[in-house]
């Protein structure tokens, strides 16, 4: 199974937000940082058509998510019976 993968950087609110709502269900996921990782940058901003909105979380069925909320993060993880 593929990895849950959060685009971030050190600076976002929802980043640290969202990160804190992983690490209390205990969700694994994988931290990029697009400030420091061009290529990581460009991807999101390809995902987003242009956009580069934070945090851009992807999960294993290749959808995504851009600043969810704990709900919405909650519900998709439930819908991929991550949780």
């Amino acid at each position: 199974m593929k990895d849950i993968i959060m685009y971030s950087t050190d600076w976002c609110g929802d980043c640290v937000r969202s990160k804190a709502f992983l690490d209390s269900i205990r969700i694994p996921f994988v931290e990029v940082n697009v400030d420091h990782d061009d290529e990581a940058n460009a991807y999101i901003q390809n995902l987003q058509d242009g956009a580069r909105r934070i945090p851009t979380i992807v999960f294993p069925d290749d959808s995504f998510l851009v600043e969810p909320s704990d709900l919405e993060l909650h519900n998709k993880l439930k819908e991929l019976g991550t949780i």
